[in-house]
């Protein structure tokens, strides 16, 4: 045991040696692995900050979620695409919540866009009329002041519940709860400001809109007699399925469709929302990897020519060698060494780089680039498999060489 320890350890300095003898071909060999061992941990690393953001989008959304939405509609073969056609009423939501085993709140929704004027500003936001259940459905907490009740619903009040981008770009500084802002010239008293939860689904800011009851809404501000959507929060998630398939059914037989036409509506659930997102993002993940693992294919072969040439150059010193004593296996372990070491060295530096790179990256607003061990240790473990694949044909050509020839080798 002792003496194969001392052989390896001989033949890894006389390894050793032979890269600090050739420095400059070492570095530039190296710098192919650096590379793309850099590229695979940056874009892994993006793929999974890409992929972190989309699921606390999509949790934010709410718990427990279905969406309702209309269908489309068409005109002179037209088609004007999901929502734009006009098939869910008040009733309907009523229906639901009341029929629909499983759903602990409804919301009906309508929204318009439109200029929010108050305390000698104006702002262009999102007007929404729902219901007092809005706030429980989104998991969104008002942090000041109170959420309107159903009273307010039923009694069609001027009341709002404002987000903090709202209130920011109205009032300042100013504690909005009291004041008044005016919406298409009616004026609506402010008695409550939503906690700020950043941007949503599609990179839009969710803090840039006013909740107003939904018969407000209807009645003064969009005159719409049909809903934009509703929105519905399951008991659990072990109900979903169920429950989408009740509210399916039961749409279909208030809107008279029959067993022949399609849905006039759509119904999505935030798990089928989350796993599809989750696919898409998984597979960018796995095509930016594998784009970036070319570039560690290409510092593989550079390896492997570098070595090529180290062999050809150092004949009469393998020569050398074998004639001494040296056997095979010792001129085959040391070329693995120089190849092996040559790519974990670019594979640190690379894994140095390319964390140094997911930190830039973070700089981006709304995304941190995340470094996982996981990435980390596959980049070190695909280069010791590249150091190992690439510097064995090289290493076995030096190794079977006869010695005799390569003594004559000039």
């Amino acid at each position: 045991m002792g003496t194969l320890l001392q052989r390896f350890v001989l033949t890894l300095g006389i390894a050793l040696r032979a890269l600090r003898r050739n420095k400059m071909r070492s570095t530039l060999t190296a710098i192919g692995i650096i590379i793309g061992v850099a590229s695979v941990v940056l874009m892994v690393s993006i793929g999974k900050g890409a992929q972190v953001k989309i699921e606390n989008q999509v949790s934010a959304l709410g718990s427990n979620l279905i969406l309702v939405f209309p269908g489309s509609k068409s005109s002179q073969g037209v088609n004007s695409g999901m929502g734009s056609a006009s098939t869910l009423t008040l009733a309907d939501a009523a229906a639901i919540r009341k029929e629909v085993t499983g759903v602990v709140a409804g919301s009906p929704e309508v929204s318009v866009t439109t200029q929010a004027i108050a305390n000698g500003r104006n702002w262009s936001t999102s007007v929404m009329g729902s219901s007092p259940e809005y706030v429980k459905i989104r998991d969104w907490p008002v942090e000041r002041g109170s959420m309107f009740t159903d009273r307010e619903v039923d009694g069609n009040a001027k009341v709002a519940v404002i987000g903090s981008k709202v209130a920011h770009e109205l009032f300042g500084p100013i504690d909005p709860i009291g004041q008044t802002v005016r919406i298409k010239n009616i004026p609506f008293t402010i008695i409550g400001q939503l906690a700020a939860k950043g941007a949503g689904m599609g990179g839009q800011n969710q803090d840039d809109r006013i909740l107003v009851p939904y018969t407000t809404a209807m009645r003064r501000l969009t005159g719409d007699t049909y809903l934009r959507s509703i929105n519905l929060q399951i008991k659990g998630s072990d109900h979903m399925e169920s429950a989408q398939q009740q509210i399916t059914a039961l749409l279909r037989q208030r809107h008279r469709l029959g067993e022949g036409p399609d849905d006039d509506f759509n119904i999505f659930n935030q798990k089928d929302i989350a796993d599809t997102l989750g696919t898409i993002t998984t597979m960018l993940t796995y095509f930016l990897g594998a784009v970036a693992g070319l570039s560690l294919l290409v510092g593989g072969i550079g390896i492997m020519n570098i070595m090529l040439v180290s062999v050809t150059e150092r004949t009469r010193e393998i020569g050398i060698r074998i004639a001494i004593g040296a056997q095979p296996g010792d001129i085959l372990l040391q070329f693995l060494i120089e190849s092996v070491t040559l790519s974990l060295l670019g594979g640190a530096i690379g894994v140095g780089l390319g964390i140094a790179g997911s930190w830039v990256a973070s700089m981006v607003p709304d995304f941190k680039a995340i470094v996982t061990a996981n990435s980390i240790l596959l980049a070190f473990s695909v280069s010791f498999v590249i150091g190992v694949f690439f510097g064995f044909y090289p290493a076995r050509k030096a190794a079977v060489m006869d010695p005799i020839d390569a003594l004559r080798f000039e």
